[in-house]
């Protein structure tokens, strides 16, 4: 299973046009998003909802902005948008996440960003960095994504959870 934070149209369309410019093979097959939990093995996936659900009802929605580059090289062949704003609730709604059920050690520490390119040649991670240098723009979080890795290879969202909701789509009254 993983866990993402869904990037609002039009501005998905425009990333996705971009990474499919620098050869992005996965461009029109992965929506641009902020990855929360990456890849994670669930054994119980009714504990798991269960805790993803009650992160998500304690959770108050906040604004990200997207500004500029950076990259992953040499150490993995990534480049990315930076969050400028909303970098350090992504990070404190992955720490609350990556307990319980999700609880795992991982190879990297977690690092919050909108990959626009990855796996691509060298020139094409060299454009992505150029083109997007002075790229900027900001939308508001209220939501993330739950998904279930299927068999044919793809992500399936088994459920979008509303930040400070109950699972029936009532607030919640915690602050």
């Amino acid at each position: 299973m993983g866990i993402t934070i869904p990037i609002p149209e039009p501005l998905a369309g425009d990333l996705e046009a971009w990474r499919a410019s620098f050869g992005d093979p996965m461009a029109a097959v992965v929506p641009p998003h902020i990855t929360l939990i990456t890849t994670t093995p669930a054994s119980d996936w009714e504990a798991t909802i269960e805790h993803v659900r009650a992160v998500a009802q304690h959770q108050r929605p906040f604004r990200v902005r997207l500004c500029s580059t950076g990259s992953f090289r040499p150490v993995s062949p990534v480049v990315f948008l930076k969050l400028t704003d909303g970098f350090d609730e992504c990070v404190a709604l992955h720490a609350r996440l990556q307990t319980g059920p999700l609880e795992r050690d991982l190879e990297f520490p977690f690092h919050p960003h909108v990959t626009v390119a990855h796996d691509v040649s060298e020139a094409g991670m060299d454009a992505a960095v150029e083109e997007l240098e002075s790229f900027e723009a900001s939308f508001d979080v209220r939501s993330m994504g739950l998904y279930e890795h299927v068999p044919s290879g793809l992500w399936k969202l088994r459920e979008e959870l509303r930040f400070g909701e109950v699972a029936d789509g009532s607030e919640t009254t915690t602050r």
